[in-house]
């Protein structure tokens, strides 16, 4: 049996998997965190993968990088045409690129309302609007392979204190999956998302650097998750290419929580 890559003491995937060969993807915000971890996995698997990042000196080993941000349509659009040209054509993209945000209603103004939600909504309504002809060519060319997967969160279906703005932002991309899957499902392109929990990730270091006991605040962020750690990259990753692979091809509209229990599972205090 395959465990999740990442997991601990799981066994890492078999390096001669290469069920994405002869595909190719694009990943946003592929640089670091979860989109680094996406990008070099599906490298593993077989994929050409190009990265479209506002810093692509963090792409992984392999892939090609892109310089683009993602809240310029006209950056987008240059961005995706040049790693369609070097990658000859398009099977998937991972919408991954966005950022967070700290507060109730009443602690962001309008600007940063603003700048979350056109880096998280439109950020990946601009890469699908620039992936989509080159997504169905590829599904007329090859059934089964087009596929758009975006990273959405936990914060889209759970109420989480000190996160209006950015759960707004998920819910936001939740129904935009949704009604893209339906949009596009007879044209051969699959649309999903992922689910993550509280995931280990750069974000996520730099607001426990805020805290005033970042010790305190990594294990309080751990404990309200069942399995009572944090997520990985890795095994967020593993949830995307799975989305992403021929083994998904009847799979569209569906939200994957990759959280470690944190949405469905209702337990009990542990005995003391």
């Amino acid at each position: 049996m395959t465990t999740t890559p990442g997991a601990p003491g799981a066994a890492q995937q078999p390096q001669h998997a290469q069920d994405f060969a002869g595909l190719t993807a694009l990943v946003t915000g592929g640089a670091s965190g979860i989109g680094a971890a996406t990008a070099a996995l599906l490298t593993a698997r077989g994929a050409r993968v190009a990265v479209l990042d506002r810093d692509p000196s963090g792409a992984p080993k392999g892939t090609v990088p892109v310089l683009a941000d993602v809240t310029s349509d006209e950056a987008v659009r240059a961005g995706v045409g040049e790693a369609v040209r070097q990658l000859g054509g398009l099977h998937i993209l991972v919408s991954n690129a966005g950022i967070g945000a700290i507060g109730t209603v009443e602690d962001n103004a309008d600007d940063e309302w603003q700048r979350v939600l056109d880096i998280n909504v439109l950020g990946m309504v601009r890469a699908a609007r620039a992936a989509l002809p080159h997504l169905r060519e590829a599904a007329a060319a090859r059934p089964g392979t087009a596929s758009i997967t975006h990273t959405c969160s936990i914060a889209a279906t759970a109420g989480l204190p000190q996160r209006a703005l950015y759960s707004a932002s998920k819910g936001a991309v939740l129904a935009l999956t949704l009604a893209m899957a339906a949009d596009h499902v007879r044209e051969g392109v699959r649309v999903n998302c992922v689910n993550p929990g509280t995931a280990d990730t750069p974000w996520i270091g730099r607001l426990l650097d805020q805290a005033d006991d970042p010790a305190a605040e990594r294990a309080a962020l751990g404990a309200r998750q069942p399995m009572g750690r944090l997520v990985t990259a890795d095994e967020v990753a593993a949830a995307i290419v799975y989305l992403a692979s021929p083994a998904a091809s009847s799979v569209t509209g569906t939200a994957l929580a990759v959280d470690g229990g944190m949405q469905g599972l209702r337990l009990r205090p542990a005995a003391g």
